[in-house]
């Protein structure tokens, strides 16, 4: 992947993991989304980005992080 392309479709994404790439998913559709929502991506970290960027310390650095909203 280009390192000035940083998206990547649904499907891409799922096809590294079964490649077995490894990533962290982050959950980060708004507080509705995530209400509404009958699923979610495997293994993926809800995080909600709306207060800010508390939540991005925390993370796992060992692996590339993958986020995903509405």
């Amino acid at each position: 992947m280009a390192h000035d392309d940083l998206r990547m479709t649904a499907d891409e994404l799922k096809s590294r993991m079964s490649a077995g790439e490894e990533f962290i998913v982050l959950d980060a559709r708004n507080p509705q989304a995530w209400a509404e929502a009958t699923d979610k991506a495997r293994s993926a970290i809800r995080v909600d980005l709306h207060p800010g960027e508390q939540a991005l310390p925390n993370l796992p650095k060992n692996k590339p992080i993958v986020a995903y909203c509405t």
